[in-house]
């Protein structure tokens, strides 16, 4: 799923280019650091956007409305479905999440770069309809690092925690299709292996395509 900007006085940045921006999709299981590793990389890029998504989940102490999601009701949610609003949505654990398709549009076309949050239902969806994203799955350092991570999170029934595992592991599975894949065994470094791969992708010569042609 996909979560909040963290660009707040550096979200009206303007592009100077008429080129479509690109996305990367950041998959992880739970306790993985994904949510560390993309506010490290924000902090890096300030011209890159994190891509806000909506949920039915309440919000989480800390969170903001607007900023870490768009927290709505299960009513309006299942409006937005109907309408078509959404790029992706799924269900994790009673709650629904989904990034607005028409939100994403918009930013790509005004050549915004965006980062999203999304688990593996929602990136094979995403990359369906969206095949040029670049998506990347974020690894803990073992199995046995997870189950500590997962322990951490405050998942103190037994149940709890091996319900997680469970899904943990069968997210994993699907790495098979991701282009990138960060073991975050240092946050730091997983943060500049983020980093790389946005500023590789930005150098790739089809996307320098227009700016190519006048030596050519």
């Amino acid at each position: 799923m996909q979560k909040g900007s963290w660009m707040n006085s550096k979200k009206n940045v303007a592009k100077d280019s008429d080129e479509q921006g690109l996305f990367i999709v950041i998959s992880a299981p739970s306790g993985a650091g994904k949510t560390s590793i993309c506010k490290g990389v924000l902090k890096m890029l300030p011209n890159v956007r994190f891509s806000v998504s909506y949920t039915t989940r309440p919000p989480r102490p800390g969170e903001e409305n607007g900023k870490d999601y768009y927290f709505i009701s299960k009513q309006e949610f299942k409006k937005r479905i109907v309408e078509g609003e959404f790029a992706e949505w799924a269900e994790n654990y009673g709650y629904l999440y989904g990034t607005s398709g028409k939100a994403m549009k918009d930013f790509l076309e005004r050549g915004c770069d965006l980062i999203l949050d999304i688990d593996p239902r929602g990136a094979k969806e995403l990359m369906k309809n969206y095949p040029e994203g670049i998506f990347v799955f974020i690894l803990p350092p073992s199995i046995d690092e997870l189950k500590v991570r997962l322990r951490r999170r405050g998942f103190e029934e037994k149940e709890v925690i091996e319900r997680r595992y469970k899904r943990a592991m069968g997210e994993i599975k699907e790495i098979i299709w991701y282009d990138y894949v960060i073991v975050n065994d240092s946050l730091q470094i997983a943060i500049d292996n983020l980093r790389s791969i946005y500023v590789a992708e930005k150098s790739r010569r089809e996307r320098l395509a227009e700016k190519i042609k006048d030596f050519m």
